[in-house]
C-alpha cells in the first residue's frame, strides 16, 4: 500500500494510509500514514464500535492537511486482541509418533484443509508458503525456539509472514471441522490455546522479542494477548 500511495500521489491524488506494522511503514515512507497498534486484521481497532472507528478515521484523514511528507504519526490508543472462547474442534490423532508432535499435528489437519479449499476455492495462505511447506515451516519454528537464529533456521520467509500462513492453514482446517459457525476471534483463540503449533508460536514470539529482533518480525507471530510466559501477560 505504501508503494501504491506513492503512485497515486504522483498522479495528483492525495493519500493517507493506516499502518499496522510500524517498521515496514518506516521503510516504505508513504506520503502520510497513521500507525495504529491494533490486532492484525482490525485496521479500525474495535469491531462494532463506530465511535472509536470514527476517531481512527478522523485522525487518519487529518493527515491530509499535511502537504509535506513523509508523515508518520501514532494513534494514541492501543487495542489488544480479545481472548474469546475457542471453537469446538476435534484435534487429529497422532499419525506418526516418530515425528515431532507439532509436525505430526500439522500433517493431521491437511485433509480438512484440502476439503475446505475444494469447497470454497479460497485460502489466505500464500504470503510465503503453501500447505506443502507447513511441516518445514513448523520444523524451522522449533529450531528457532531451541536457539537457532531465525536467519539460519531454514525458514522460507520472515517469521511473521510465515506464521500467518501457518495460522491460516490451521484456522481454515478448523472451520471445516468445527461443529458450529464460529464468532470473530474464536478460531484465533482455538489456534493459540489448543494446538501445539499455536503454543509453539507463542514461544517463538517471545524468543524473537528476547533476541532483540525488529517489532515487525514478531508482532503478528502471536497476539500480545497470547503470550508464552508469565512476564509477558
Amino acid at each position: 500500500m505504501g508503494t501504491l500511495a506513492h503512485v497515486l500521489e504522483s498522479a495528483g491524488l492525495a493519500t493517507v494510509a493506516i499502518s499496522s506494522m510500524r517498521g515496514q511503514t518506516e521503510r516504505l515512507h508513504p506520503p502520510r500514514a497513521l500507525h495504529c497498534e491494533f490486532p492484525i486484521g482490525r485496521s479500525l481497532g474495535k469491531p462494532d464500535d463506530p465511535v472509536f472507528q470514527r476517531r481512527v478515521l478522523d485522525a487518519a484523514f487529518s493527515l491530509l492537511a499535511r502537504p509535506a511528507g513523509p508523515v508518520l504519526e501514532d494513534f494514541p490508543e492501543v487495542v489488544e486482541a480479545d481472548v474469546e472462547d475457542a471453537i469446538s474442534c476435534a484435534l487429529p490423532p497422532r499419525l506418526n509418533p516418530e515425528l515431532p508432535p507439532e509436525i505430526d499435528e500439522a500433517l493431521g489437519y491437511r485433509t480438512a484443509y484440502e476439503r475446505r479449499l475444494a469447497r470454497t476455492g479460497q485460502t489466505l495462505m500464500g504470503r510465503v508458503i503453501g500447505p506443502d511447506q507447513v511441516p518445514d515451516a513448523v520444523a524451522a519454528f522449533r529450531r528457532i525456539v531451541a536457539g537457532t537464529p531465525w536467519r539460519e533456521s531454514g525458514l522460507a520467509g520472515v517469521p511473521a509472514a510465515t506464521a500467518l500462513d501457518v495460522r491460516a492453514y490451521y484456522e481454515e482446517a478448523a472451520l471445516e471441522l468445527a461443529n458450529h459457525i464460529p464468532g470473530a476471534g474464536q478460531t484465533v483463540s482455538w489456534f493459540y490455546q489448543s494446538t501445539l503449533t499455536g503454543k509453539l508460536l507463542r514461544h517463538l514470539r517471545q524468543t524473537l522479542l528476547e533476541a532483540g529482533e525488529a517489532h515487525e518480525l514478531y508482532h503478528s507471530v502471536a497476539p500480545r494477548s497470547y503470550h508464552a510466559l508469565p512476564e509477558d501477560r
